[in-house]
């Protein structure tokens, strides 16, 4: 199945789609569902790709990272999809958590983390969801006081990817301001052995490599130096991290919904029940046709998100890593849903690995924010209506 390809992308960037694609053939599907079945995790995809210096391309090559961007950090998560083995913590590790540390960490902070999360020698998750909160990050309860010149955090965080492969999370607390008493948000480096820092894994019906876990917070202690970045601009600091997470989303999605559609796209061609091949009938191939339409669209807003993250517009990105992430998500799950369909009982069976793809596909509709909630962005934010919440 042929893929677009235009003057969006330099030499560069198709040269490592190419690279990318490559790697991810090598494993494929069958490697991750034998990882998901046999409870592992992708350490070995994880390791390749970090040698390669695919993990810690969007990082500053001072810090032993690619120098790239977001441009650069999606293809490599969408192509690894598109093969079938999606690394669902780079969305976590390189693109949130190295940014933050990358835009706003101490000279420190960059030197102890960048590196590792670069050549994939260190992980790091983040947790900002919480039990009451949901998709609110202004109801946030998990709360940072001072205690001399340490730090105390004491509260709860839910849906966190693979904390018990990740070094450190990063926690978005709230501390009061000195002068309004109101809380603000702020993050922090909170180690994984940290005493008080509890984790209980979520029993979920998706399986991925990836747990969750929820987070239990009891009079953390931490040093003045886990603070990341300025305690008076932690909104900033927090939305530098949201609209990466959002665009490796999107890439996650589109790479899912290409890996369905080339999977059904296939059997198509070589399906025969009749005189002809199925995929000869307009009923199969004009679904699969739109479900292409979708997902190549869907690439573009992700693509023009990227470009505006990387130049620097936040508030542009904004808007656009929204847009790209709610797009990928719809793409993905009518893409899975329709290559099910185009398989019949076949979609169903796991010698084609299609049907775990049923749920799986339903996260990048709801996680890290519903399409709900990106519908009242963009009419509150884009066009202008009043706020309904």
């Amino acid at each position: 199945m042929s893929t677009a390809r235009t003057a969006l992308e330099t030499e560069e960037h198709q040269a490592l789609r190419a690279a990318v694609a490559a790697l991810g053939k090598r494993y494929g599907r069958d490697y991750m569902t034998t990882v998901i079945r046999e409870g592992k995790h992708t350490d070995e995809l994880w390791a390749e790709a970090a040698k390669l210096g695919y993990l810690g391309v969007n990082l500053p090559e001072e810090y032993g990272g690619g120098g790239g961007g977001m441009a650069e950090l999606s293809i490599v998560l969408e192509e690894l999809g598109a093969a079938g083995s999606p690394l669902l913590m780079m969305i976590v590790s390189p693109a949130i958590c190295g940014t933050v540390i990358a835009r706003f960490g101490t000279e420190e902070q960059k030197r102890t983390w960048l590196p590792g999360l670069a050549d994939g020698s260190l992980t790091m998750a983040f947790g900002i969801t919480e039990p009451d909160a949901g998709s609110n990050s202004h109801r946030i309860t998990t709360t940072a006081r001072r205690d001399g010149d340490d730090w105390v955090l004491t509260g709860r965080k839910v849906f966190v990817s693979g904390v018990d492969i990740a070094d450190a999370t990063l926690i978005v607390g709230r501390t009061e301001d000195a002068r309004s008493g109101k809380l603000k948000p702020c993050l922090f480096i909170v180690p994984r052995e940290a005493p008080g820092f509890g984790r209980n894994q979520i029993d979920m019906e998706l399986h991925a490599p990836e747990k969750q876990f929820e987070l239990v917070l009891d009079d953390v202690r931490l040093s003045a130096d886990a603070l990341v970045g300025d305690e008076d601009a932690g909104l900033l600091q927090l939305f530098a991290g949201l609209n990466p997470e959002r665009i490796m989303t999107a890439a996650f999605g589109i790479g899912m919904g290409r890996f369905a559609l080339s999977r059904a796209v296939e059997y198509a061609r070589t399906r025969q029940v009749w005189k002809d091949p199925i995929g000869a009938h307009q009923a199969i191939a004009h679904p699969l046709a739109t479900a292409h339409i979708d997902l190549e669209l869907s690439r573009l807003m992700m693509q023009k998100a990227a470009r505006l993250y990387d130049e620097g517009d936040d508030i542009g990105a904004g808007e656009a890593a929204n847009m790209a992430k709610y797009a990928a998500g719809e793409a993905c799950v009518k893409a899975v849903d329709q290559a099910v369909h185009t398989l019949g009982g076949n979609g169903l069976t796991r010698e084609y690995g299609l049907a775990s793809l049923i749920t799986a596909s339903r996260v990048a509709r709801i996680a890290p924010v519903s399409r709900e909630m990106i519908l009242n962005y963009v009419s509150h934010q884009s066009l202008g209506l009043p706020k309904s919440y």
